[in-house]
């Protein structure tokens, strides 16, 4: 019997703390976080608020230092990694410039990184199918709903074709049968580009239904309480949330979300 390839490590922290200074004194955001995830996972970060989900995806992006403890992004330091162009983020708003279309939008990134013309054109098209908005790029962001301007965020971290991609909250301010919708979405577009995602998330439900991996933490300081590997395949509709391995993750994550509190 031939052994299983091992997962190629992508993402990978050991004894990250992470304090912040300020005029009321040290906030202590993230205290002893150890994780690794490996090459095309959909890993979940979900716990209270303050409990550091963002700021560790920032420590990742290099967009904050943490105090002690390292962090490598494919073999490298985070600086190393966006200098790289190791990643896209999308953000928990859109952050679409309203005197762009949205053609305009997405390109920018590739304007940015000197991308010909007819290259930008191409990645543009291309992204606007992955995220169904094909024949929108002429549209302003005011012309869109909140659902649509948010895939369009997300097309704009896909155009230059990181093979990471770091989501902070980005449908939490959209109504529930929306959110929904943008979740399959999300899920299909995974399965197509085959991403390393890492996406903060406040609910469970979705937490569960997109992830190959659940990170639940506590409570500021920010420590990891549990990692859940979901058993769900891969492929999941909707009515899958009515299983009862659903269910059963659904409880370890709340519970492991309880025992944060109590420690």
């Amino acid at each position: 019997m031939m052994n299983a390839p091992i997962p190629q490590t992508v993402i990978s922290a050991r004894g990250i703390d992470l304090t912040f200074e300020t005029a009321d004194g040290p906030v202590h955001a993230l205290k002893g976080v150890d994780l690794d995830i490996a090459k095309g996972e959909f890993v979940s970060f979900i716990g209270p608020s303050g409990c550091g989900k963002t700021t560790f995806l920032r420590v990742v992006a290099a967009l904050e230092r943490p105090t002690a403890g390292e962090v490598s992004v494919n073999g490298l330091s985070p600086d190393e990694a966006r200098r790289a162009r190791a990643y896209g983020y999308v953000f928990q708003a859109a952050g679409l410039y309203p005197w762009r279309t949205i053609g305009g939008n997405i390109a920018l990134p590739l304007e940015i990184m000197g991308f010909a013309k007819a290259e930008r054109a191409r990645r543009v098209r291309e992204v606007l199918e992955l995220v169904e908005l094909g024949g929108f790029e002429k549209k302003y962001p005011w012309q869109l709903s909140g659902g649509m301007q948010q895939r369009a965020s997300i097309a704009r971290a896909l155009a230059f074709d990181a093979d990471i991609l770091l989501m902070d909250e980005p449908f939490g301010a959209l109504d529930e049968i929306v959110r929904d919708r943008l979740n399959e979405e999300l899920l299909k577009l995974w399965a197509r580009t085959g991403k390393t995602t890492l996406f903060v998330t406040h609910s469970i439900p979705e937490a569960v239904y997109l992830s190959t991996k659940i990170v639940v933490m506590s409570p500021r300081p920010g420590r990891i309480t549990d990692v859940i590997d979901s058993p769900l395949p891969r492929e999941r509709p909707l009515d899958i949330r009515d299983s009862r391995e659903f269910i059963e993750i659904a409880h370890r994550v709340r519970e492991g979300l309880r025992a944060g509190h109590e420690d």
